[in-house]
């Protein structure tokens, strides 16, 4: 079986918990990616932060997360729904390692906005990678739809 790599960004633990299920499911190793500055504690400042930088393709520093992926053919990437894409700290993550062969499963949470536009942004940072359809929940997901997804996109075969 082909080593998983599950990274991740999480502002709330909600994409954290989608990211450790994930991880167990397909006996993946699990990374996340650390900003060298946390986003406000307030949900207004941090809306305000994250549009900002967004909008302006900034990619914030990592402390941690962004390490070598060489030896992962499989690269689950999950994030939380912002603005109907990405937050930054993955577009820094897809702009600092090679995905070219690997395989990149997107997976998102969200508040009622589903995928929005990452499945398309990811791809749109990673053209030499191959995509499979990704997993997007909101923050009362069910393992068993986890594991249906993971079938479906056969990543464990």
């Amino acid at each position: 079986m082909s080593k998983s790599l599950v990274v991740y960004y999480s502002y709330s633990d909600t994409t954290r918990g989608l990211a450790e299920d994930i991880a167990l499911i397909t006996d993946a190793d699990i990374r996340e990616l650390i900003p060298e500055k946390p986003y406000s504690f307030t949900y207004n400042g941090a809306t305000k932060e994250a549009r900002s930088e967004i909008e302006r393709g900034y990619c914030p520093k990592l402390v941690s997360g962004n390490e070598d992926i060489t030896d992962y053919e499989y690269i689950f990437i999950g994030t939380p729904n912002w603005f109907k894409s990405f937050a930054p700290p993955i577009l820094t993550f897809l702009r600092s390692v090679d995905l070219e062969g690997k395989t990149v499963i997107p997976f998102c949470t969200h508040g009622g906005g589903g995928f929005g536009q990452i499945e398309t942004n990811i791809s749109k940072e990673c053209p030499n990678a191959k995509m499979l359809p990704g997993f997007s929940a909101t923050s009362n997901f069910d393992d068993k739809k986890i594991e249906v997804w993971i079938d479906r996109i056969k990543v464990l075969e």
